[in-house]
């Protein structure tokens, strides 16, 4: 049976050359919507069915105005959904697909009018914000790895989304924050409208916050830039911690997963170049006691059969020079480059979060050390997070596994540009990802979708 494991052990060299290849065409697939009258009739039939839609709203309120007074005149909450449709190319979309047109002469039309009018200028708000919602929560062409797709950012049905903003303590001040976004998001579309910074940099990073989530849910959140791992309830940060990501030629992929479960007293399955890089030359200095003392042993291969090779058999001369490649597994212990503990959401690239015994790292101002797995400040103050107990010490057990009764998810993203209180925090682009980006497009302006 083949082992299952991650490398920062095996390395994401193949994954950062695939990302590479096809982030210009995902970055052009969503200037390339599916086209709006199939889209919209197909999801209309279905919410209609399952008594999702517009009316089924207004039905359940009879008939009541959501942003429209009685006598049909318009709060601000209406007041900045009509902004935020005017102005829809700072989210990469076309203003022209929503009907400002008809919604201004709607709106004009129920000022002291009827109440028939009232309420057709109040659904067709409705009715337009369903459709921009709809549009914001679209498959971002960020480069996102999307391990769990149910993850993946999708719109609420139209009376979902309506309700919400029915039961916010302020339509007004849940509409203004984009209540239905995350607060980044919103945050760097109001530095973009308000024409702060970059704007170019602003809309790259205003798509890499459309995959974030939205709401009360509990959920990591990894800037690979900042090199930050912050922990989010009720939507809210509450705790965060430094962590070292990829180096350059490693870099740290950005994804979304489940973490489903810790292992304790992992062993580190040692990636072949550091095999060759780090222990090689170790052993040819200073004997093959060095193994012994680093915990190291060489392993037949990968698999839950394999056993342990004589090391007086290995030619480490071959394995320094890159002509002899071996598996060389470091057991559990003091030394053990996973630490104590690490957390896992299993994925194709090999990347986790997991404990370091070189605490020394996390005191660097850039702390781009890894082969492309994170590791962290405080990895039992994060395990006590996740599993509400201390779980250090459960087992002596070697790969203790302990899972999550519900597992969170953990967004590994790339920030080089956020909004910090009134200000806006800049970033280096440390694995050059927004120059690939622009580049990648071929031109300084952005296309609006």
């Amino acid at each position: 049976m083949a082992r299952v494991f991650a490398p920062c052990e095996l390395r994401a060299g193949r994954f950062v050359r695939s990302a590479r290849l096809s982030i210009g065409a995902l970055f052009l697939a969503a200037a390339l919507p599916m086209p709006a009258e199939a889209a919209t009739a197909s999801v209309a039939v279905a919410q209609a069915q399952a008594g999702q839609s517009v009316d089924d709203f207004y039905a359940a309120r009879d008939g009541r105005p959501l942003w429209l007074s009685e006598d049909g005149s318009s709060g601000e909450a209406a007041n900045a959904l009509m902004n935020f449709l005017r102005t829809a190319d700072a989210d990469g979309l076309n203003s022209a697909n929503y009907p400002l047109p008809q919604l201004e002469k709607a709106l004009r039309s129920a000022w002291g009018g009827s109440r028939s009018k009232v309420g057709k200028a109040d659904r067709l708000l409705s009715q337009a914000f369903v459709a921009y919602v709809r549009d914001l929560k679209s498959i971002p062409a960020s480069g996102m790895i999307w391990v769990d797709p149910e993850l993946q950012p999708r719109a609420p049905t139209p009376r979902q989304l309506l309700d919400t903003a029915a039961g916010a303590p302020s339509l007004e001040a849940w509409v203004s924050n984009m209540g239905w976004m995350h607060p980044i998001y919103a945050g760097l579309r109001r530095a973009i409208v308000n024409g702060e910074g970059d704007r170019q940099l602003l809309r790259l990073n205003l798509e890499r916050a459309r995959a974030l989530p939205s709401g009360n849910g509990r959920y990591i959140l990894v800037n690979a830039t900042a090199q930050q791992l912050t922990m989010y309830e009720n939507g809210q940060p509450i705790d965060s911690m430094k962590v070292v990501v990829g180096k350059p030629k490693n870099p740290t992929p950005m994804m979304a997963a489940l973490i489903r479960f810790a292992s304790l007293n992992p062993y580190w399955y040692v990636p072949t170049d550091l095999a060759a890089e780090r222990i090689a030359p170790n052993v040819l200095k200073e004997g093959l006691p060095y193994l012994k003392h680093q915990g190291y042993q060489v392993m037949t291969d990968w698999n839950d059969s394999s056993t342990v090779i004589d090391p007086s058999t290995i030619d480490w001369k071959g394995v320094a020079d890159g002509t002899t490649q071996i598996h060389v597994r470091q057991l559990p212990g003091r030394a053990n480059a996973m630490g104590v503990m690490k957390f896992m959401f299993p994925n194709s690239q090999g990347v986790y979060l997991h404990d370091t015994p070189q605490k020394e790292l996390l005191t660097e101002a850039s702390r781009m050390f890894s082969g492309g797995c994170v590791r962290l400040e405080d990895a039992p103050r994060l395990g006590r997070w996740l599993f509400g107990r201390d779980i250090q010490g459960t087992s002596s057990e070697t790969e203790h596994r302990v899972d999550l009764a519900l597992p969170v998810p953990v967004y590994i993203t790339y920030f080089t540009v956020l909004p910090e209180g009134s200000q806006l925090a800049t970033y280096p682009d440390v694995y050059g990802r927004d120059k690939e980006r622009l580049a990648a497009v071929g031109s300084p302006v952005m296309a609006a979708r």
